[in-house]
């Protein structure tokens, strides 16, 4: 991800979570340290091949040996292609370039689709956040995966 991407994300992720859309500013800052030799962020859209309309984006931060995926989102008329898997397979690869051990993420608990695809490479749920997404006041199931190298091994993304 770029800065000239943000605005088109913008749109996405107010179509995606309209009670909860990250702000411009907080892409901007994630952003700002997603390059160079001290880089700590790991960003990435996904195009469609008809036209180059951003369809996916996600985000990792790392501090440590500990990685969080920020957010990772797919337009409505992308779901069940499996894009979703390929940008987690891309933050993961991200993570561990990064040296992390695990991988962290909060997820919300009425997202069934989001936690089936962590759970299928290897996520665990750990616990709760009460009412962490606002203003809706929605809970988050807190998910783990130890060792993100061995979700990613013999994947493959192209283009």
């Amino acid at each position: 991800m770029r800065w000239w991407d943000i605005e088109p994300v913008l749109e996405l992720e107010k179509d995606l979570f309209p009670e909860d859309a990250w702000s411009r500013g907080m892409f901007w800052s994630d952003l700002a340290h997603a390059r160079g030799p001290e880089a700590t962020r790991r960003y990435v859209v996904a195009e469609s091949p008809e036209g180059g309309r951003i369809v996916g984006y996600g985000g990792l931060a790392a501090a440590g040996d500990v990685a969080d995926v920020q957010t990772i989102a797919v337009a409505r008329d992308h779901w069940g292609t499996g894009l979703g898997a390929l940008l987690l397979t891309e933050l993961l690869r991200a993570a561990t370039a990064f040296e992390c051990a695990q991988v962290m993420l909060e997820c919300r608990v009425d997202n069934v689709r989001a936690q089936k695809l962590y759970e299928r490479f290897g996520f665990e749920a750990i616990g709760f956040r009460r009412g962490y997404y606002q203003p809706g006041n929605v809970d988050a199931l807190v998910m783990r995966l130890n060792d993100p190298s061995t979700s990613v091994q013999g994947t493959e993304i192209n283009g």
